[in-house]
């Protein structure tokens, strides 16, 4: 999959700050909350099986957990900026 042309929405990326308490987050519905943890306790083959599915929703996890400005990032998708 080609992660390069991959836009989060901004839904997305307000549901993923929701999850980890920032500003800026809306509660996504059961099953969007589910698939979080889902992705988020996966192993790397079933993340990878998961990312095929849901792209927009890993990346934006990926981002929250590992890119040390991945919350700042998703806080300005979610104001509906581009982040820099």
């Amino acid at each position: 999959m080609d992660l390069t042309s991959l836009t989060i929405p901004i839904e997305t990326a307000r549901h993923v700050l929701w999850r980890y308490d920032r500003t800026g987050g809306a509660q996504p519905g059961t099953f969007t909350q589910h698939l979080m943890a889902a992705i988020e306790s996966a192993d790397m083959r079933n993340r990878a099986i998961l990312r095929e599915t849901y792209p927009e929703l890993s990346e934006a996890l990926r981002l929250a957990r590992y890119d040390e400005n991945g919350l700042t990032k998703l806080q300005a998708i979610a104001r509906g900026q581009v982040p820099a």
